[in-house]
């Protein structure tokens, strides 16, 4: 557990109280403060008061009087569409707002981290589609090549449950647009921008509300060094806003779309090999078409992200290669769990947007490929150019037949459910296919959430084998 620094002997409201939240009041305990919590949810009241926390309406004005800062958990909003009613009244009162986030890096260095040889780095990830396979992908790089690493944030622990970090520790945070916006300090060692595509837009009012969220990362403090994906036009902007000119190594430039041969530091991937070029020269290269566990283009660019933070933490190429191939992969992203007859079943629950689904497709040929669900803001019109390899869709959701009539020219079959979608899929599957779950849909019309949706596909397939 990290504690939390600065408020010792204050009283702080916690806002939400999933693993974030109850994870913020423990830290702020550690730290001295007192930690009044809050949850519109009964059940989630009860844990927090089971371990001593008190539950007041943190909204109710003499509470709010209390109050030196308002911790607020990521799925609670704080702006748009409109701000919980907490959070309006903690921005009337004119109490700090803040998140774990804030609060985690607000405490860097506040424990015994001045009396390490070598101190602890800390890896933030960013961006769209990637975060989570990125940022375990450099957590398992890094101890692959014998050091140590800790993985939280938006994967494994939540950032303040983390161990004490030891000398040379590597701290790697995946973080959303959510935590990014709200977060009062923000000063990574590193900082990822791995690419963006339209999601969320609700909650950031549109795309440059969303943009301007995940480049609080690089603006909040600067990182040291900054990996950008420059495959977008944001992408772009951000490393030119962030370079002080072509020879600025303090930027590492990714793509899978270009070759990066400039005099500055660029990885890039292209016809399934990564090449790291600086200085205006080549330096290594890497055959990624072997890698079972990073298929696609998608992928390929999670492994540029990768390579790059790797290689600014001082991991050679060799390395880094070894890693990669002793990578499994993550559930739920590109994930084959089963080979049968010729066919292959791959879950990439994961893409939940259409960007998304445009890279899983991109991955394989002769797809059976099941898809919909509850249908994000922007329509499916950007998956036109990229069906060419889908023999058929199975459409699942509430909303199948209206998801089913927004793919012209693919054999659309609307299956409702996933047992039903899995199994037509299956029958029709002939060998060299590849039945796909990728469904460039939110999951919540049908699933608590993309990992339950995807542990049912599972499920429907492997009771079938």
């Amino acid at each position: 557990m990290i504690p939390v620094a600065g408020y010792a002997g204050q009283t702080v409201g916690v806002l939400g109280l999933g693993r974030s939240g109850l994870s913020a009041a423990r830290s702020l305990r550690a730290g001295g403060a007192e930690a009044l919590c809050w949850d519109d949810n009964p059940e989630a009241r009860g844990r927090a008061e089971a371990e001593g926390f008190d539950c007041l309406d943190l909204g109710a004005e003499a509470v709010m009087g209390r109050l030196s800062a308002l911790v607020v958990s990521p799925g609670i909003a704080h702006l748009y569409p409109a701000p919980n009613r907490i959070v309006a009244a903690a921005l009337l009162a004119g109490v700090p707002v803040d998140n774990d986030i804030g609060l985690f890096f607000a405490s860097l260095g506040s424990g015994g981290w001045a009396e390490l040889d070598v101190p602890p780095r800390v890896v933030a990830v960013t961006g769209s589609n990637g975060k989570s396979t990125t940022s375990a992908l450099i957590a398992h790089l890094i101890e692959a090549a014998g050091r140590s690493a800790q993985l939280a944030g938006n994967i494994g622990r939540g950032v303040l449950d983390i161990d004490e970090p030891v000398s040379g520790d590597v701290i790697v945070l995946e973080l959303s647009s959510y935590q990014t916006e709200l977060a009062r300090a923000l000063t990574p060692d590193i900082a990822v921008f791995t690419n963006l595509s339209a999601d969320h837009l609700d909650r950031h009012h549109g795309m440059g509300g969303y943009f301007a969220a995940k480049r609080r990362l690089f603006a909040e403090g600067g990182p040291d060094r900054a990996v950008i994906g420059v495959d977008e036009n944001e992408g772009l902007f951000l490393d030119n806003q962030l370079s002080a000119g072509q020879g600025d190594d303090r930027v590492i430039r990714i793509s899978v779309e270009r070759k990066l041969t400039g005099h500055g530091w660029n990885v890039y991937a292209r016809k399934g090999f990564l090449a790291e070029w600086r200085k205006g020269r080549q330096v290594a290269s890497i055959d990624l078409r072997a890698i079972k566990g990073l298929p696609g283009a998608h992928n390929h660019q999670n492994a540029c992200a990768a390579y790059a933070v790797c290689r600014a933490l001082g991991i050679a190429p060799r390395e880094i290669e070894r890693g990669f191939h002793s990578f499994k992969g993550l559930p739920h992203r590109s994930q084959v769990i089963a080979e049968a007859g010729g066919v292959s079943y791959v879950n990439d629950s994961k893409a939940t947007n259409v960007d998304a689904a445009r890279k899983a497709l991109g991955a394989f040929q002769n797809i059976r490929w099941i898809c919909g669900g509850l249908e994000k803001e922007g329509g499916l019109g950007g998956l036109s150019g990229a069906l060419g390899a889908v023999r058929k869709a199975y459409v699942i959701g509430r909303e199948a037949a209206q998801f089913a009539m927004q793919l012209p020219g693919v054999e659309a079959e609307v299956c409702t459910t996933m047992a039903r979608a899995v199994e037509a899929a299956m029958a029709e599957a002939e060998a060299g296919d590849v039945v796909l779950l990728a469904p460039a849909a939110a999951s919540f019309d049908q699933y608590d959430s993309f990992e339950k949706r995807g542990e049912d596909f599972c499920q429907e397939v492997l009771k079938r084998l």
